[in-house]
């Protein structure tokens, strides 16, 4: 086998947003030389043909980023000869003119390589002349807050007493909602309200935390997976989506993992490998500075403000601020050393081999726990290391750790978008 590369870069007179709004449109046939096209899988996979060749082409969407400008693909039928074929889009520029740059990859036998290689350069250059006159797709309006009702707290008796914030049910997968180390089940309240009407959406207190109990003993990862599984067998075993922020992130990560066959998608916010990936060192050390006022008698409450200057992003308002001090004040000590220990005592570093399910990455621009810069390396990891990679990174623009709560507008776009792909 031989592998062969098409480099395409091209500067064009429009804004790099009004390119990459026809770029980012994978199953819209914006080429000239797409006779027909298709969207199957939720938009995931486009299937065409080309003008005068009745070969029927399917590629798969692999990666996508707005805040990045760019998307990888992979081809699944109908170049003859190609071991594999790769491709990469992005976008550029400030102002009126952008840079795009359109990649490829192919592995196939020399002479074939070769061939493909030619013929691959040529589509992208045609698809590069076109742009410029290429028309923007029409996107769908943002969610709304749903119309179907208040939300409504109720708990479940098993494993542990759970308190849940809930939308109505609906037919559809089941959007389950975990909150960070010093979090509540309220904070999700904003993106329940408006994606209430493609799923039915939960957001769950974490044991020890808000309306549920704490466990009998100091909690485990198993114990969150089963709370987790009781939560969707409670709601009568729909397809689950699994949406953590920071510990949240962490637990969902970890149980996407040790239960692939339950999740159907994973969302990841301000966080992923927690302290999965540290030494013994760095996670005794961690513990230990958080018990530190714990042992001196001080509660959540004494030192939230301290912790909120810390989550929150620059742009946080007043309102905000005491939202999150409110949020952390309101933990008992005992849970809050639950969490920490809980969280410094992680089975082992992730391997995103066992990843088998969509995976949506968001992080705060200002976030300083879960950077955007780390958190984009973890995707491409997972983009690198799944079976079948399927990953979507978003920087939350403005936003610092708990994004969903400092630019709601964003977060619940990106979301709701992600959810169509199993609600519509």
């Amino acid at each position: 086998m031989a592998l062969a590369k098409v480099d395409v870069t091209r500067t064009l007179a429009m804004p790099a947003d009004h390119a990459w709004r026809i770029l980012r449109a994978f199953c819209e046939p914006w080429h000239p030389m797409v006779a027909g096209m298709r969207a199957e899988q939720g938009g995931t996979v486009r299937a065409f043909t080309t003008s005068g060749d009745p070969t029927l082409y399917r590629e798969r969407l692999t990666w996508l980023s707005d805040s990045d400008r760019a998307l990888r693909y992979t081809h699944l039928e109908g170049i003859a000869g190609a071991a594999r074929y790769e491709a990469r889009l992005s976008v550029s520029g400030t102002g009126a003119s952008c840079e795009v740059r359109w990649q490829a990859e192919i592995e196939a036998e020399p002479a074939r390589a070769r061939e493909i290689a030619s013929g691959t350069e040529t589509i992208f250059q045609a698809g590069l002349d076109a742009l410029p006159d290429a028309r923007v797709p029409q996107t769908g309006a943002p969610p709304q807050p749903s119309p179907r009702g208040q939300l409504s707290e109720s708990t479940i008796s098993a494993p542990v007493r759970l308190s849940l914030l809930s939308t109505p049910r609906i037919l559809g997968p089941l959007c389950l909602f975990l909150h960070g180390i010093g979090g509540q089940k309220e904070n999700w309240a904003g993106q329940l309200a408006v994606l209430g009407t493609q799923a039915t959406c939960v957001a769950l207190d974490l044991r020890g935390y808000g309306g549920s109990a704490p466990g009998p003993a100091q909690s485990t990862l198993r114990d969150y997976f089963a709370d987790i599984l009781a939560v969707k067998q409670a709601f009568g075993d729909p397809p689950l989506i699994l949406c953590g922020l920071s510990y949240g992130a962490w637990i969902a990560t970890d149980f996407a993992l040790q239960h692939p066959g339950s999740l159907q998608a994973l969302v990841l916010a301000g966080g992923c490998t927690g302290m999965s990936e540290a030494s013994e060192a760095e996670r005794r050390a961690f513990l230990q500075s958080r018990e530190v006022p714990l042992a001196e008698g001080m509660t959540p409450a004494d030192f939230a403000p301290a912790v909120v200057d810390v989550i929150a992003g620059p742009n946080a308002s007043e309102d905000l601020r005491r939202t999150l001090t409110a949020s952390m004040a309101a933990i008992p000590a005992r849970s809050y050393r639950d969490a920490l220990r809980c969280f410094t005592s992680p089975p082992g570093r992730f391997d995103f081999r066992k990843l088998q399910v969509p995976v949506l990455m968001m992080t705060g621009a200002h976030d300083r726990l879960a950077p955007p810069e780390e958190i984009r390396s973890v995707a491409n990891r997972i983009w690198q290391d799944a079976p079948t990679p399927d990953v979507r990174f978003e920087e939350i623009s403005g936003a610092g750790h708990v994004c969903n709560l400092e630019n709601p507008q964003q977060v619940n776009r990106v979301l709701g978008e992600f959810l169509n792909r199993w609600t519509q």
